[in-house]
């Protein structure tokens, strides 16, 4: 394992880094005090449109697709090489994945749409969001049952041959019913959200319970589709993010060609996504830890305490001295695990791809929280970022899977050696 960074990497870091100290980090405060003035809490601030020209100007742009699904339309780097890039970009995760096109949920929906979308697919609603035209949203989680077990999923998709299309009022080969609550679906407050990724039932009775569900894609306009209510996460909204919604299909009615892959394949194609997702969080998370500890470094040294500075305080020392050592280990985890997954795929990267999982968050929220203890009440405020930083992270513990469920898998692979 060669963990050193290729002329290419090397080339779009410095350029990244440049954009970063120039464009994105100066913008934070703007695209704060534009959102105060916008009409509505979801409308993206001009300034994050500027720093999407920028950023594909400069080519920038679709760091996230690899050689194998849509190189033409990124930048075609392997895990390896965007691992580096991606940590970068978590250094402002409100603003800079986003000003790359490289933001959560879109990315996993574009890989999804990439390898499992039909040609009218791709062209409908893949090429736009790579484009960064429109956004879009992955329906999954549901409140009545425990999503840990995406098996547990209610939302019905019901098969209907023939009929009259709610949308087109024309006739059409048949349609997919829906029916079925939502929520904590990120991305769909944002009014440039156009298309929804549903996971349902289409075999609920199925003999294989992994072979019940599909996907299917919702326009966000089709009705019987209610985006209810915004979802708030530790009191926070998210509004960068797009927001994280309740969303309603009340007999959402769409053309059976908006089958994602096959007729109980949505449970295959929710692991397949779900792989990349995983590492892509634990990535940008290495980079709100260097932010972090950034922070705490500068605050260390401009504050005085009982008669010296801070950073001569011995627990303070032992703070920082923690935290690189949990940066520089995570790190090293995410990197194998993005070698393995560029070498012998998803499959066979699976168990780092779950101990990056359980490990990085960890690590993360443990380095904010001290970085917030070191900042007093400044900590808690608005004036810095770990606040948010730490909701955002702790929330990881959560997202793509609880720690319990990837740690349950890892037993058992362990334990099956000596059963």
């Amino acid at each position: 394992m060669d963990f050193a960074f290729d002329a290419r990497t090397e080339e779009l870091r410095a350029r990244l880094l440049a954009f970063m100290d120039e464009h994105v980090l100066p913008a934070e405060r703007v695209a704060e005090e534009q959102r105060a003035a916008l009409a509505s809490p979801w409308d993206t601030p001009a300034v994050v449109g500027e720093l999407k020209a920028e950023a594909r100007r400069q080519g920038l742009w679709n760091l996230f697709l690899p050689d194998s699904e849509d190189g033409a339309h990124g930048a075609g780097l392997t895990n390896l090489q965007y691992a580096p890039l991606a940590e970068i970009t978590g250094r402002s995760p409100q603003l800079a994945p986003t000003a790359l096109n490289c933001a959560a949920p879109d990315t996993g929906n574009m890989e999804v749409l990439a390898q499992f979308g039909t040609d009218e697919q791709k062209k409908q609603w893949l090429e736009p969001l790579l484009a960064g035209e429109i956004r879009s949203a992955f329906a999954m989680t549901e409140p009545e049952v425990a999503s840990s077990d995406a098996t547990n999923i209610t939302t019905r998709i019901r098969r209907e041959k023939g009929g009259t299309s709610r949308s087109s009022g024309a006739e059409s080969g048949g349609e997919y019913v829906i029916s079925g609550r939502k929520w904590y679906i990120s991305g769909a407050m944002n009014p440039d959200c156009k298309i929804f990724i549903v996971m349902g039932k289409t075999d609920p009775d199925g003999p294989d319970i992994r072979r019940q569900q599909s996907m299917v894609l919702v326009p966000r306009d089709t009705p019987g589709v209610e985006v209810r209510r915004a979802m708030r996460v530790y009191g926070y909204e998210d509004h960068y993010h797009g927001g994280h919604a309740e969303v309603v299909f009340d007999e959402a009615r769409v053309p059976v060609t908006n089958l994602v892959g096959e007729e109980g394949g949505g449970f295959a194609i929710a692991q397949a996504r779900l792989g990349p997702g995983r590492i892509h969080h634990c990535m940008r998370l290495i980079g709100m830890a260097e932010r972090a500890i950034e922070l705490m470094c500068r605050r260390a040294v401009a504050r005085t305490a009982f008669g010296k500075p801070l950073a001569q305080q011995g627990v303070v020392q032992e703070w920082i001295a923690d935290a690189r050592v949990a940066v520089e280990q995570v790190r090293l985890l995410v990197l194998k695990t993005a070698w393995l997954m560029d070498t012998v795929g998803n499959k066979g990267a699976h168990t780092e791809i779950q101990a990056i999982k359980i490990a990085t968050p960890r690590a993360v929220v443990d380095i904010l929280d001290r970085a917030v203890q070191l900042h007093g009440a400044g900590g808690v405020s608005q004036d810095f970022p770990l606040a948010e930083l730490w909701a955002a992270a702790r929330t990881l513990r959560l997202a793509d899977g609880p720690d319990e469920v990837h740690q349950r898998s890892l037993a058992r692979r362990e334990l099956k050696r000596y059963l």
